[in-house]
């Protein structure tokens, strides 16, 4: 089985990395050149639509897309989310040789703030930010696509090169412990886990949904997260009052059921892996 990889920044490495030693990989980039031995390097961007229809004519069965806007704006998530699905959507209904499966990054940043409450695949999508409302619009174009699909929501990412939040509890930033606003979080290693889990399901036919929220097992309150990574680094916490505006709990009850199973479960196991590989 062919598997492009678009995008394959660090995510999209983590998961040819998992796929590589039994299927052939490629990773389609602007600038490949430093991708692992192991990945075949396609230079390319995928708001060019001739590009990508050049490179779709190869033939792959599986599309898998990993997008990182240059910067935190409207105008970034624009170009690379929206505008990017507009091309992914162009080619592949041009292409001669359509992917067998879509998979395409999202996050759940589109269900908006839900104070406090669960969310899981049939909760309202209701964005407040405009990365939110721009990823749920390119959500919407993949989902139109013709050929499967799935859309995999993740909470947010932490990880190898992935510190702020250490960082932030390195320099004593607390959180109150009222209002509750709740943490919801995933490895890096299990966010190309999963991808390469979904991949191997769809290729052993098991039946898969169209949309999976990925995240860990175990939602925190920022509140007992800071005081237990503080715990951890022997550190003093002053607690910051800071507006949060999307609190709501994160199930990954749909994953769970696929068969998956973390790396890292929890908070505690991730954190602790990047804990143990601080300098001295």
């Amino acid at each position: 089985m062919k598997i492009l990889l678009a995008g394959c920044g660090d995510i999209g490495c983590r998961t040819g990395l998992r796929l590589a030693p039994q299927f052939e990989c490629f990773g389609l980039k602007r600038n490949p050149q430093n991708l692992p031995d192991s990945i075949n390097p396609i230079a390319g961007s995928l708001t060019d639509l001739n590009r990508l229809q050049e490179v779709l004519a190869e033939g792959f069965d599986v599309l898998v897309v990993t997008l990182t806007p240059g910067e935190f704006t409207p105008e970034a998530y624009q170009k690379s989310y929206v505008d990017g699905a507009a091309t992914i959507a162009s080619a592949i209904n041009n292409a001669e040789h359509k992917p067998r499966l879509v998979i395409w990054v999202s996050s759940t940043s589109v269900y908006g703030d839900r104070q406090g409450a669960w969310v899981d695949e049939q909760s309202v999508t209701a964005p407040l930010s405009f990365s939110g409302k721009l990823l749920l619009q390119a959500e919407e174009q993949i989902a139109a696509l013709p050929c499967a699909s799935i859309i995999v929501r993740f909470s947010g990412i932490y990880g190898p090169g992935r510190t702020r939040m250490l960082g932030q509890i390195l320099a004593g930033k607390g959180r109150p412990a009222q209002p509750e606003q709740w943490s919801n979080r995933i490895h890096s290693d299990d966010c190309a886990g999963v991808l390469a889990h979904l991949i191997r399901c769809f290729e052993n036919g098991d039946k898969l949904d169209s949309l999976y929220v990925a995240t860990d097992c175990a939602p925190v309150t920022q509140h007992d997260l800071r005081l237990w990574l503080a715990a951890q680094l022997n550190v003093d916490l002053q607690d910051e009052i800071v507006e949060q505006k999307a609190i709501r709990r994160c199930s990954n009850q749909r994953l769970l059921e696929t068969g998956y199973e973390f790396i890292y479960p929890g908070y505690k196991e991730g954190y602790q892996s990047l804990i143990d590989a601080l300098p001295e």
